[in-house]
């Protein structure tokens, strides 16, 4: 798709696209992976996106009656770990903007015999009322987002005075393990896509999208522009992975 002249563009991998083309682009990729999305999970992180979970959820501190807005739920495993920590009097709402994804997740859920509300939206622009959350989390979904501070904004508004913001995302990794670090994203992985979801384009562009994501200091820096408080951030594995906590005042 040609970008016009004076169109606001922006990355798609190390592409640079029109605005107006990402969010059809990142949808494309995600209905592509979204069948094999756990296996690919395990296997791209030898299962260590986990442990990485577990202590995003650790650090959530969800007690029972709190609402928690789970924002690019994919396959649902925060929303699954959240969901028995409200009960009793408490919610956990699931959204994607991709259905593919979505509907992955309500099948998880539903597996695990939960109910989760779900909500198909762009989180740049969410469906909910200021104040509507104790919690809100996303997991390896703020990089593929077109505006990232509007994005936080939105995450900011709906939460509760006090609330926390959990993003748990790729960042930059400890510089000595860069070079085989970039070695396994641009060689491996692509490879592993082709072979186990017969899609090395969209594990290339998963590689790509981690390059071009704030590192832990600039996403930091993002978050207190949108007006968080408070933000600390924890490197887990080596930096490959951190988990940035923002609370609203």
């Amino acid at each position: 798709m040609a970008i016009e002249s004076g169109e606001a563009t922006t990355h798609f991998g190390f592409e640079t696209v029109a605005e107006r083309e990402k969010a059809q682009r990142v949808a494309q990729v995600f209905d592509s992976v979204a069948p094999r999305y756990n296996l690919m999970n395990d296997l791209m992180s030898a299962g260590l996106h986990r442990g990485w979970k577990a202590f995003t959820v650790a650090l959530a501190a969800v007690r029972p009656g709190h609402r928690v807005l789970d924002i690019a739920s994919g396959t649902g495993d925060l929303a699954r770990a959240f969901a028995p920590q409200v009960e009793p009097g408490g919610m956990v709402v699931s959204t994607d903007i991709n259905g593919a994804m979505l509907a992955e997740g309500r099948t998880q859920l539903e597996d695990a015999g939960l109910c989760v509300p779900a909500a198909l939206c762009d989180a740049e622009v969410l469906p909910f009322p200021d104040g509507s959350f104790d919690r809100v989390s996303v997991a390896f979904g703020l990089r593929n987002m077109t505006h990232k501070d509007l994005a936080l904004a939105e995450m900011r508004r709906v939460l509760k005075p006090g609330g926390k913001l959990l993003v748990l995302e790729f960042s930059r990794p400890w510089g000595p393990l860069r070079g085989i670090y970039d070695w396994y994203s641009f060689r491996i992985l692509p490879r592993l896509g082709q072979w186990v979801a017969g899609d090395a384009d969209s594990y290339r562009y998963l590689a790509e999208s981690i390059r071009q994501h704030p590192d832990q200091a600039s996403l930091k820096t993002l978050m207190l522009e949108a007006g968080f408080a408070k933000v600390d951030w924890y490197n887990l594995s080596a930096g490959v992975v951190a988990l940035h906590i923002g609370l609203k005042a």
